[in-house]
């Protein structure tokens, strides 16, 4: 049996990030285990048609994030990534608008951004009425009917491929706010107007796919890494992994709902995790080479399975094609070409979500098992988010273990 203070469940970002903060630190007592041949989760990268796609979908990495950069630049240098200014579209009105779409209505023939605006002055948010407790509910209330049936619904519909009205609105302060008067004073101005989103410039390695980072995160652990090494139990009492690793304290970063098949949990926490729900994407490779100069692309119409198309070209030098991202519910089968599964791709926004997973979170503190990441937190955070997160948690877990 060998024993480490520290074993952490998964090596996509927050995991190595966990993990090499506590290397800074000096603590040496840990090990990572990962059931691919190759660190990086969701962010990994695989050649495909002759250079790298992502497998996880659209991964970038946002400038803004001074703690993460200073950590993923000691393994990736600033001179070997590319700095782009975000072109990201949507197709609404057989145009092709910019991102976003309350933000960029001036684009549209004067008819059209008479009658979007029309719509967004009748809006509940506009008009006075009490914030809706679903997300469904909340598209009209903040947007307005046009953009709401022609773009928000449509688009959501298919990404969660769920009822919206079974999510909720507190995790909505990641989406651009924009105001009717900063609308109206766009179309009259012609220029964009409100909060800049996420990504607005981004970094994209210039000769590898964004999987190279983190890959070289993970060799640079050594014997800390273990990879192509499934989780298939842990003893939650003794904190033992796979009959074969003892811990003082478990990180977990896998998803809550794996633990369900792989540990005896308490019946309170078997039915909080049974009601976590998260959507699984299927990533399509096409070679043909798209004629836009976006990055990536939004796709409304529900007639079309893909809800967005990322166009590789635009971003990862030397390569062609592009490839589409789909909710697994509504993927078609697929005879020939490249198609990478993510079953575990986004944590559902569930109304309830918020008190299950602190029940959980709760439960895991008790017996020494800390939550980290997008799935052991369940909330949807870009990779730089994940990085800062894992460096933030390290450093709290060895200040109270110091103290």
């Amino acid at each position: 049996m060998k024993q480490y203070k520290y074993i952490i469940l998964g090596a996509g970002p927050s995991g190595l990030s966990f993990a090499h903060t506590l290397l800074d630190c000096g603590e040496r007592s840990f090990l990572i285990i990962e059931k691919e041949k190759t660190a990086g989760g969701l962010c990994r990268s695989e050649l495909v048609d002759d250079a790298p796609l992502d497998i996880g979908g659209g991964h970038f990495l946002d400038i803004k994030n001074q703690t993460a950069l200073d950590l993923l630049f000691r393994f990736m240098p600033r001179s070997e990534w590319q700095e782009f200014t975000r072109i990201s579209l949507i197709r609404v009105r057989g145009m092709e608008i910019d991102y976003p779409l309350e933000a960029n209505l001036w684009q549209l023939p004067i008819e059209d951004q008479v009658d979007f605006l029309e719509s967004i002055s009748r809006a509940g948010c506009v008009q006075g009425l009490a914030m809706p407790k679903s997300f469904e509910d909340w598209i009209t209330w903040k947007l307005g009917q046009r953009i709401a049936d022609e773009y928000m619904l449509p688009y959501n519909r298919k990404i969660w491929s769920t009822d919206l009205k079974e999510l909720g609105t507190y995790w909505l302060y990641k989406l651009p706010d924009v105001s009717f008067r900063e609308t109206l004073q766009s179309c009259l101005r012609r220029r964009p107007s409100g909060t800049i989103p996420a990504h607005g410039t981004f970094l994209y390695p210039k000769a590898s796919g964004y999987g190279e980072v983190w890959k070289r995160m993970g060799l640079a652990l050594g014997e800390h890494l273990l990879t192509s090494t499934p989780i298939n139990g842990i003893d939650i009492k003794n904190k033992i992994i796979n009959g074969s690793f003892r811990a003082e304290t478990i990180i977990n970063t896998i998803p809550w709902t794996q633990w369900l098949r792989i540990s005896d949990l308490p019946e309170p926490v078997e039915k909080d995790i049974a009601q976590l729900r998260f959507a699984s994407i299927d990533v399509d490779y096409l070679p043909e080479t798209l004629p836009s100069a976006a990055h990536w692309i939004y796709e409304p119409d529900e007639r079309l399975s893909y809800h967005r198309i990322l166009c590789r070209s635009n971003f990862c030098p030397g390569s062609k094609g592009h490839w589409t991202e789909t909710n697994s519910k509504r993927a078609m089968e697929k005879e020939s070409g490249w198609r990478h599964r993510n079953e575990y791709a986004y944590p559902l926004n569930t109304i309830d979500k918020p008190h299950t997973i602190r029940e959980i979170c709760a439960w895991a503190e008790q017996n020494n098992i800390a939550s980290l990441g997008r799935w052991g937190t369940w909330e949807h955070m870009n990779s730089d988010i994940a990085v800062s997160s894992g460096i933030a948690a390290a450093k709290k877990i060895l200040g109270e273990s110091h103290g």
